[in-house]
């Protein structure tokens, strides 16, 4: 659930973003969240990583090539905005009390706490985007993958295996967001995270993400070949 600079979040989900007034889920979305989960639309996609994997620059370029095929979930978050981060467009900013009562309303499909914050995903923000016909984009860490495995959305499930730890290290000191005590936490985490990203099973997909450019076509061919199977099943999916 690491934030994402995307300006197509703005479009896309704009009934979020109207509501940046307030930390807790829209009145409609709301609504959603007490319906049985079935799967109405296309199979929700869920990307996998380390912070720092190359994940934002993969789904950038996705969403930029199939403008009108994928929709971002926004996820909730307890952690505090970083510079340049918007309420209801990168994450929902709420309060650990207002989090955990909606963690205990079952409003979460899955939820995490990583670094001492809470993230999830709520069952009304992947309703949102599949009421759209979209494919819902999901980026959720490991613990969060083997919740959602657990529901009947059937999600396509791809791991992004970045280059090594040492890399890893490097992108998230460039950024200066992270002091020396939660550098260390997400690099544990990311070792924890990759082990179960390699692990036969756990991911339809994984994305050795060494090259941008090959990884991405790597990870576009497999998504394109996934969403047209679907079309074959007579799920509706707008591939364009």
């Amino acid at each position: 659930m690491i934030s994402f600079l995307f300006i197509v979040n703005r479009a896309l989900s704009s009934s979020s973003s109207s509501s940046s007034g307030s930390s807790s889920i829209s009145s409609a979305a709301a609504s959603l969240t007490n319906k049985k989960m079935t799967a109405p639309g296309p199979r929700p996609l869920v990307l996998c990583g380390p912070s720092g994997s190359g994940k934002s620059t993969l789904l950038k370029r996705l969403f930029a090539e199939f403008p009108s095929t994928f929709g971002f979930s926004i996820s909730h978050t307890t952690r505090k905005p970083r510079e340049g981060e918007e309420h209801g467009v990168h994450y929902y900013f709420v309060e650990r009390p207002e989090m955990e009562a909606a963690i205990a309303g079952d409003e979460f499909i899955e939820t995490a706490e990583f670094t001492g914050n809470l993230y999830g995903t709520s069952k009304a923000a992947v309703r949102e985007i599949q009421a759209q016909g979209r494919v819902c984009i999901l980026d959720i860490e490991q613990k969060g993958v083997e919740q959602i495995r657990r529901t009947d959305l059937n999600p396509i499930l791809i791991f992004n295996n970045p280059p090594s730890i040492k890399e890893l290290e490097r992108r998230l000191r460039k950024r200066g967001s992270e002091t020396e005590e939660s550098l260390s936490k997400r690099l544990n985490a990311a070792q924890v995270e990759i082990d179960y990203g390699l692990t036969p099973g756990n991911f339809h997909k994984i994305i050795n993400n060494v090259d941008i450019d090959v990884a991405y076509e790597e990870f576009r061919n497999f998504v394109v070949q996934e969403l047209e199977e679907q079309q074959k099943q007579g799920v509706s999916v707008n591939l364009k």
